[in-house]
């Protein structure tokens, strides 16, 4: 799986990156059809308690899937996403499967 991660209005750690990658990664025990993952993480302004979004695109041999979460952490946001994405996979993969 190719995947890239793009940090908007902000450097991302190495920390933030191998996390993420770690997590993302992960969606390929669910799915092997998995051929490319985008990662956008932003800032979102003004600074306010919930201001770390995480949106997520994930393209399938047979389709795409997608998330977006805002939370207080990236961490938290990147879980979001990937929870939100482990059951869109799954959906997509049954019904490919019927």
């Amino acid at each position: 799986m190719e995947l890239r991660i793009q940090s908007i209005n902000f450097d991302a750690t190495e920390q933030l990156k191998s996390f993420t990658e770690k997590k993302v990664k992960k969606l390929e025990k669910f799915h092997d059809g998995i051929i490319q993952a985008e990662v956008n993480l932003k800032v979102v302004k003004p600074e306010t308690a919930k201001n770390k979004e995480a949106a997520i695109k994930i393209r399938l041999k047979h389709g795409e899937a997608f998330a977006n979460k805002v939370a207080d952490s990236f961490e938290e946001a990147i879980d979001l996403c990937v929870e939100a994405l482990e059951k869109q996979i799954v959906k997509t993969k049954e019904k490919k499967e019927r």
